[in-house]
């Protein structure tokens, strides 16, 4: 009996096995490149905030070099900013670096009030956000609690600009008038203490400046914890209470521990606010540039707000010199900045791994 012919397979090969056509070829090889050209790009954008933050950074110190030569380790010391010149400016070379005679500079005044007015807000909007926080979630009716939320992140979208002119014009005064002054009127007159006497002004100062900051802080904290609260399971709040423990005593042991990372890393995102707001802290600070503040209530400046004040003239400064110490003025503000959130980092990993009293998973 002849042999039977060979059975050509789906592709077209003989003894039944299969070819991929030209076109399945094409088609694979083209998946593979798009999946490969979606990983290059993806690596790329995630790369972008790094190499942002890095092009900023030696930006600002090749900039601020020669400021930092001229001014030297006395800028961290002195409170001063004389650009020098005048109506026969002469530009003369120093150590490195090109000035007009008679500059002198010095940054204390405005790193002081940076962490002052930071510290103030901090301390006001901290206990009363995370208080806001929890009314909102487990006390207030659900109807009240939206229309509250709706409020906060309405409050965090306001312009600072506007925030600072309510400040400068009705805050301010009134705080100056109704409260600063009484309180300074009966202080005593013993160390520590004699820091809040004194005459409270019209309202521009250090605490106005704290206050103003507080209330731009408020928003981001409380609006961020809110939600974080209520991601904590109902489960182990019930079996604290269950323990017998108060409303007080489960808030305290069990909610705020369970997202207690989280409302650090909400804490950060205010502190990077109260750092960096420049505007409002500018309207209500009293714009004062050669000394620290000689009370409570003294005019003072921030490091932004320096910077926003005294930019203008800076660049009509022929030497460039100024610019150069703005930008050294610029780059301690960004090292400050860095700093609080690499140990909010630290702190955020310790709080992480610490045991919570109920426990974790339910």
């Amino acid at each position: 009996m002849a042999a039977s012919a060979p059975v050509a397979g789906p592709g077209g090969s003989e003894g039944g096995t299969a070819v991929p056509s030209p076109h399945r070829r094409l088609s694979a090889r083209g998946s593979f490149l798009g999946r490969d050209a979606i990983r290059w790009v993806g690596g790329a954008v995630a790369l972008l905030p790094t190499l942002a933050l890095a092009f900023i950074l030696v930006v600002l110190i090749v900039k601020a070099i020669p400021a930092f030569r001229y001014n030297g380790l006395s800028f961290f010391s002195k409170s001063v900013w004389n650009e020098g010149g005048g109506y026969n400016a002469v530009i003369v070379h120093t150590g490195g670096a090109t000035h007009l005679a008679g500059a002198s500079f010095g940054g204390l005044a405005e790193i002081v009030g940076t962490l002052l007015t930071s510290f103030i807000a901090l301390l006001i909007a901290v206990p009363v956000s995370i208080g806001a926080a929890l009314v909102i979630v487990e006390r207030l009716p659900r109807q009240i609690a939206s229309g509250v939320g709706m409020f906060l992140e309405l409050l965090a979208g306001i312009p600072s600009v506007v925030v600072g002119l309510w400040g400068a014009l009705t805050f301010g005064p009134w705080i100056a008038h109704h409260i600063a002054q009484p309180i300074a009127n009966v202080m005593p007159d013993v160390p520590v203490l004699d820091y809040f006497r004194g005459s409270a002004g019209n309202g521009e100062g250090l605490l106005t400046s704290g206050l103003v900051l507080s209330v731009m802080v408020i928003p981001i904290i409380a609006a961020t914890s809110r939600d974080l609260i209520r991601q904590v399971p109902i489960l182990p709040r019930e079996g604290a209470v269950a323990l017998g423990m108060s409303d007080a005593e489960t808030a305290r042991r069990v909610t705020l521990p369970w997202v207690g990372a989280g409302i650090i890393g909400a804490i950060v995102l205010g502190l990077a606010r109260a750092l960096g707001e420049t505007i409002a802290v500018a309207m209500v600070s009293g714009a004062n540039f050669s000394s620290l503040a000689t009370n409570f209530y003294g005019g003072m400046t921030t490091i932004a707000a320096s910077i926003v004040q005294n930019l203008d003239s800076a660049f009509g400064d022929g030497s460039g010199f100024s610019i150069d110490t703005i930008a050294e003025l610029a780059l301690i503000l960004m090292i400050i900045t860095l700093s609080t959130n690499v140990l909010a980092r630290l702190l955020v990993r310790r709080v992480s791994g610490t045991a919570l009293p109920v426990g974790r998973g339910f």
